[in-house]
């Protein structure tokens, strides 16, 4: 028997939450059309349902203006009739971290399920790409199916989608596959997600408009059960449209015509899906395109609002939730309720209009306030957990240094070992108010010949900087608040192997001996622009270039790190260079270096270079931006008239470094432009590797034959690798998402530094001239050179811990039940990486997150936090799905498949 067609229309609307419009200029619409949702749904009961794009947070809006309308929200979730979640927001996958990617989950099936109920469906309408793990972090979380706009069919601005048979699927649905295997029902919005928009209730129009749509249904389906989406971006509800169904039944009696929701509709989806389905694994990032309208350079639109998502996202998922795990092993509770705060407010720069920078200036000028935000919470959360740890640290071993002996404790809260340079500025003395300050006997304490020592007695090269006196104050929790002026010292030094997820102990103390360390090591510069290490010698070309050379292979990298700056008369979407145009570099420009530090146990180069670039694009694209002719036909060419472009920058070995740091600042006074870092690798391969969401990517350097566009820009998180079995070059970064293998012969890693443009772009005119990012910028990077296959994941661990900042408190002399050096959670396991540690809300657990880096399965092996005896296999919204068998405190192993996301859940022993 032949199934009757059905078609399924879900109402809904795709609602940016800012973009064209400010914040709270959307949000007053949003509150018009809940208005009307909420009384459509009261007064017409065959309205059945309306799908609430897939994120939570509208909830949370919509209350702040309408908190009276709380119970009839909550009455039509429970009955099914509003469908909410999976998510908090809607993301931009590639430029959110991969903890991100989860706590949007997390936060969002909890926010669901506190409402009533939850749409299982894994909704991704607009995201620009889709990241290759997402199938199986849907499938953790027992989510089977996904749906999406982008990533697998040509998709341009403005909700246009390219006719065309030339795509991976030949249907709108297919089995979107992980590395690891894992796999959902994927649903491509073939037709885009407002192919049911406005539907007619007149009898001759609608037949008009069903005649069309019926066909352009079935061109894709492969099932009788074909989708409608009754909606658009900021759409207002169609009332009428029981009335329409009625109209569309009467015309087409052989079809079945639902208002549906996409819980129903995958329900029945899956009892009709054909066997000859095609599987897309991994990246669906519209790779078999033109490459015209994949919207990737919106991960170098407003760098500055990525370096502070980095940065913020690292405080809290790297630093505050370790850290906070280690304090709730020691006793202390752990605070959801600030974690939470901050991850939200986080997250509300994250929805991908927001954080891919493709906004009006109002957005993006909101959300730096919002990150600090969450970087002060963030903060606040970090210290609490140091002053904690630290305050039960045994330090009575300094104690025969004498009573002015200054102990402090240095915290890893990376998976591996840890050794790199780190500064501390201590309080040598206080004066409370409360007690008197004398200013000048503070002055005049005596800093005496100290030495820099661990528990053990071990000395340490370091360098001391006397910084007078400073104010600052003591926030007691039972007492007001205590101000005082302290005599103040900085101390910087390389510290070694501090234990992964743990922390080592040092003091700054009285020296009780005339010996003299710093005659035992060597200056690391060598020559003049010259240095060196045990791993690495770096010589700064005339050009300010860097020759590297890596000891242990010995393979030399040549002309690292030249500067590219070429013009951009594209938009916050996508990089557009002027017709004809050559780019312009530093290779030929003689650079001034200068040493800027010599210690022993680190060297810093500045080299600057005193460049001139065109001041703008010509005056032809203002007129192009304005009359909306599209951005690839512009004509516009950048003008003669050249402003100063100076660039400085800091290249720094440290002594036990097998990496280099590098550090390059400019004042931007120039428009239409883009600025990259190029570092040819000169390494034969076909392919490289990506940082991603919990993968290690692997891409092609050459793009499909059907894409057209010059430039081949694609999305990084921590790095991005050029290797073979023999030789490779890492190149590391701290916000900057947007990078290019370049197709010049040589391999070429361009990482985008800057790019500066003038109009949001896409369906109307919308300028931003903040866009153009004039004014003071810095950004960092490291360079990493390994001997390829056998070296590869130690420069991917590198560059992981290159994300995370070093914590670092001082703390008394004083009894503790920890000893100076410990490890909280201790683990093994080659190819793995540490992804996260925190406490589970619900049950209190301690909960552990790796991701299998490789091709094939690997083990885990770890050993249990202290009285924490039971383990457990969990999955990404922390549910238990497996014991796992922790034998009198000995360690576990877990078999990892290749590209596995595990999670391993540990519950208190009981007394």
């Amino acid at each position: 028997m032949v199934e009757k067609r059905s078609i399924h229309i879900i109402s809904h609307t795709h609602w940016d939450r800012e973009w064209y419009l400010p914040y709270e200029k959307h949000h007053v619409l949003l509150s018009k059309l809940m208005d009307k949702l909420l009384d459509t749904l009261e007064r017409d009961p065959n309205y059945k349902s309306f799908h609430l794009d897939g994120q939570t947070i509208i909830l949370d809006d919509y209350l702040q203006i309408r908190p009276e309308m709380k119970e009839s929200l909550q009455r039509f979730i429970k009955e099914g009739r509003i469908h909410i979640g999976p998510w908090y927001i809607l993301q931009d996958e590639f430029l959110t971290s991969s903890e991100a990617n989860i706590r949007n989950l997390q936060y969002g099936m909890k926010d669901a399920s506190q409402w009533g109920n939850v749409s299982k469906i894994g909704y991704f309408p607009d995201s620009f790409g889709n990241i290759g793990q997402a199938p199986q972090i849907l499938s953790q979380a027992s989510i089977e199916h996904a749906v999406f706009g982008r990533g697998v069919k040509p998709t341009g601005f403005n909700n246009t989608v390219s006719e065309t048979d030339n795509y991976e699927s030949p249907y709108s649905e297919m089995q979107w596959r992980s590395p690891d295997g894992s796999s959902v029902l994927g649903i491509l919005f073939a037709n885009w997600y407002c192919n049911g928009n406005e539907v007619p209730t007149d009898e001759l129009e609608a037949k008009n408009y069903w005649e069309q749509h019926i066909t352009s249904l079935e061109k894709y389906a492969s099932t009788p059960h074909m989708l409608m989406l009754n909606g658009c971006d900021h759409q207002p509800i169609q009332t009428n449209l029981p009335e329409a169904i009625q109209t569309a039944e009467n015309l087409y009696p052989d079809i079945k015509f639902i208002h549906s929701n996409f819980n129903d509709y995958v329900d029945k989806l899956s009892t009709s899906i054909p066997k000859d389905l095609k599987v897309i694994d991994g990246e669906l990032r519209s790779q078999q395109t033109d490459g015209w309208g994949t919207l990737v350079n919106t991960a170098s639109a407003r760098v500055y609002i990525k370096q502070m998502n980095q940065l913020c996202q690292a405080l809290l998922e790297k630093v505050a939730e370790p850290l906070s795990s280690f304090a709730y092993l020691q006793g202390e509770d752990y605070n959801h309720h600030l974690l939470e705060y901050a991850w939200k407010t986080l997250m509300q720069n994250h929805p991908h209009d927001s954080i891919c920078g493709c906004s009006v200036d109002e957005v993006h000028r909101e959300m730096v306030t919002r990150f600090e935000k969450s970087k002060h919470v963030a903060e606040m959360i970090i210290d609490e957990s140091l002053d904690c740890i630290s305050k039960q640290v045994d330090t009575t071993g300094f104690e025969k240094w004498g009573e002015n002996a200054l102990p402090f404790t240095v915290y890893n809260t990376t998976g591996w070992n840890r050794t790199g340079v780190v500064s501390i500025t201590m309080d040598v003395k206080r004066d409370y108010f409360s007690s008197g300050v004398n200013k000048e006997k503070l002055k005049g304490f005596p800093l005496e010949d100290r030495i820099l020592i661990d528990e053990e007695g071990n000395e340490f090269n370091h360098k001391a900087e006397d910084l007078g006196i400073a104010f600052n104050y003591d926030l007691p929790e039972e007492k007001f608040r205590q101000p005082y002026m302290a005599r103040r010292v900085r101390v910087t030094f390389e510290a070694e192997k501090i234990p992964a997820l743990g922390f080592k102990t040092f003091a700054f103390v009285p020296q009780v001996s005339q010996q003299d360390i710093s005659k035992k090591v060597a200056s690391l510069i060598t020559n003049e622009n010259q240095m060196e290490n045990d791993y690495l010698k770096i010589k700064i070309e005339s050009n300010g270039s860097l020759t590297v050379t890596d000891k242990a292979s010995g393979r030399t990298f040549e002309e690292l790190c030249i500067y590219e700056d070429t013009g951009d008369i594209g938009n916050e979407y996508m990089y557009k260079q002027p017709n004809g145009e050559h780019a312009r570099t530093t290779k030929d420009l003689q650079a001034k270096v200068k040493v800027i530090e010599d210690t022993l146990f680190q060297a810093s180069f500045e080299i600057v270079h005193e460049w001139e670039i065109p001041a703008s694009a010509s005056d032809l694209l203002d007129t192009e931006q304005r009359e909306l002719v599209w951005f690839t036909g512009r004509k516009a060419t950048r003008v003669e008239e050249k402003v100063p472009f100076t660039i400085k920058t800091i290249v720094t070995l440290e002594k036990n470094s097998k990496g280099i740091n590098v550090e390059t600042s400019y004042n931007n006074q120039a428009k239409d432009h883009r600025l990259r870092a190029l570092f040819p690798t000169d390494i034969e391969t076909n392919v490289h590797h990506a940082d991603s969401i919990f993968e290690v990517a692997k891409r092609l350097n050459e793009p499909s034959e059907e894409w057209t566009n010059p430039d081949n820009s694609q999305h990084q998180q921590a790095f991005v690798d050029v290797s073979n079995d023999s030789e490779g070059l890492t190149v590391a970064n701290l916000g900057l998402n947007e990078y290019e293998i370049v197709r010049d012969g040589r391999n070429t890693i361009a990482v985008t530094l800057l790019r500066s443009v003038g109009e949001l772009g896409d369906w109307g005119y919308f300028p931003t001239p903040e866009a153009q990012c004039l004014g003071e910028h810095s950004v960092s990077f490291r360079i990493y050179p390994h001997g390829g296959k056998n070296e590869v994941y130690k420069a991917y661990q590198d560059a992981y811990q290159y994300q995370v900042p070093w914590s670092i408190k001082q703390t008394g002399l004083h009894e503790g039940n920890l000893p100076p050096v410990h490890s909280f959670v201790q683990w093994d396991s080659t190819n793995l990486a540490l992804s996260s540690m925190k406490v589970a809300d619900k049950s209190g657990d301690v909960m552990i997150r790796w991701f299998n880096m490789a091709d094939d399965q690997r083990s885990l092996l770890v050993k249990p936090p202290a009285n924490y005896n039971t383990a457990y296999k969990s999955n990404v919204i922390e549910k238990t799905e497996e014991a796992l068998n922790t034998g009198s405190r000995k360690s576990i192993q877990v078999p990892v498949r290749n590209h596995e996301i595990v999670t391993i859940g540990f519950s208190k022993s009981n007394p």
